[in-house]
């Protein structure tokens, strides 16, 4: 695996493998990688012959009063996990490299940011999809891989990708979990031993929802209703939304079919559990 931390090394480097014919697949992330980031990269490797995989923790999507500064960074780990997953090419830019200058041009979404994390971020996925833009222009990949636990962030990236013609093909790879049913998140390494044990009623909210339409429930605030007796009451436990959406416009809906999504955004202690789960499957 090859490390490198300027834009004109990447480009470098993925023409080289393009001249010897390889396809290129990317896997961009903030670090501090875990086994679901490494189920991106094996992923990559069914989907291209060269990987490329990022590690920037993203300024322009953290506001004020967020956990930038406490974000967790493992460069060093960063590199010895990528090496180990198979990565041909790891880009490790620090800020001045991708933002160089005050910005002037920003991606701005329209609708499919409105609601749940825009709300609650504002900023946010303007700040997500302007990384993720500037970051395929640099790597120009085939396809990108990226997890379903952050839903909403897939979707618009997908959205973004449609509507301005960027040749990059999406694949969103399934959430990867814990024995217990918790989401991997870099984030999860923030929760105390309590608040450890707290946090497996996200999952089992899903699950109560997943029940729920199994057993024949289609109303949509039925199966939500069932997800929020697991949290409804928890000690050191915050509900920021809990919804049943179209998998495509991410609009709550009034009733559920097969592929619909169930959202959930909980503040457990200090940290955010982002999860969800697709009815039917």
């Amino acid at each position: 695996m090859r490390r490198v931390g300027g834009i004109a090394e990447v480009r470098e480097a993925v023409r080289a493998a393009r001249r010897d014919g390889a396809t290129i697949a990317f896997v961009p992330t903030m670090g501090a990688l875990h086994e679901g980031h490494l189920r991106l990269v094996e992923r990559a490797h069914a989907e291209a012959s060269y990987v490329v995989v990022s590690v920037f923790v993203n300024p322009l999507q953290f506001g004020p009063g967020e956990d930038f500064g406490r974000y967790p960074r493992d460069a060093e780990g960063d590199a010895a996990k990528a090496a180990d997953a198979g990565a041909h090419l790891l880009f490790m830019p620090d800020a001045g490299e991708l933002y160089p200058r005050e910005a002037r041009v920003s991606v701005v979404p329209v609708g499919l940011g409105d609601r749940w994390e825009g709300p609650i971020r504002p900023g946010h996925f303007a700040g997500v999809l302007t990384v993720v833009l500037k970051l395929f222009g640099i790597v120009q990949p085939d396809v990108a891989i990226f997890g379903q636990k952050d839903v909403q962030q897939a979707t618009l990236v997908r959205a973004m990708v449609e509507d301005l013609n960027v040749p990059v093909r999406i694949v969103v790879e399934p959430t990867v979990r814990e024995a217990d049913g918790l989401a991997l998140s870099s984030r999860n390494r923030f929760l105390t031993p309590d608040e450890r044990l707290t946090a497996r009623r996200v999952p089992q909210a899903l699950r109560e929802a997943s029940v729920a339409f199994a057993g024949g429930a289609r109303d949509a605030q039925a199966i939500e209703s069932a997800a929020r007796a697991s949290l409804d009451g928890a000690p050191d436990v915050a509900v920021d939304y809990l919804a049943v959406v179209d998998p495509v416009t991410l609009e709550p809906v009034a009733r559920a079919a097969p592929g619909h999504v169930v959202l959930v955004a909980a503040r457990v202690g200090r940290t955010r559990l982002l999860d969800n789960l697709v009815l039917g499957s």
